[in-house]
């Protein structure tokens, strides 16, 4: 049993988490969240602590933003957009138990700014000299490096944020920029 409570978007989410893990989950009901969601989602973390899991697409992300910046600390689980590509769409509801466990064990807690040390922090340059951004295979490039490093697709701004929000590593940086230049990314 997962200690965290899972925040998921809807009910087919929560059968899926079900299905692979036992846990518990709140429901956003969509990316419109309601006042008493939130308020839950806050005593949820307070008491177990919270794990944010939406769908690997720009609703999942919105709600993943809204939820992380009005309940700080929030840990973060990430699907790729292969692993929760279904018949009908994207979704956690669409992912294998695996894909659901994988990312599960794979979660990632944000960083506090005053345990950050600056030296191994990802700078926006790095992006640039890795042709994440301003690239002509830039999204590409992100898209892989996110599900290597655990953090999901972002675009530019977004993946250097999360470079430094999930406390990403110069070493584990290179470690898969070496990774993706071997693909041929």
């Amino acid at each position: 049993m997962i200690q965290e409570v899972i925040v998921v978007e809807g009910k087919d989410d929560t059968t899926a988490i079900k299905r692979a893990v036992g846990a518990d989950t709140i429901e956003t009901g969509g990316s419109a969240i309601g006042e008493a969601v939130m308020r839950r989602i806050e005593l949820a973390q307070e008491r177990r602590g919270v794990i944010i899991f939406t769908d690997p697409d720009a609703p999942g992300e919105r709600i993943r933003k809204l939820v992380a910046e009005r309940v700080p600390g929030c840990k973060h689980a990430f699907l790729t957009k292969s692993e929760a590509r279904g018949m009908k769409g994207i979704g956690v509801e669409h992912a294998s138990d695996e894909a659901i466990r994988r990312a599960l064990d794979s979660v990632r807690s944000p960083q506090q700014e005053a345990d950050r040390s600056q030296e191994d922090e990802i700078e926006w340059s790095d992006l640039l000299d890795a042709g994440l951004i301003v690239h002509a295979s830039s999204a590409t490039r992100r898209e892989r490096m996110g599900e290597m490093l655990g953090i999901g697709y972002a675009n530019g701004k977004q993946f250097h944020k999360r470079c430094l929000m999930f406390r990403i590593t110069r070493t584990e940086f290179l470690t898969a920029l070496e990774q993706l230049e071997r693909e041929g990314l």
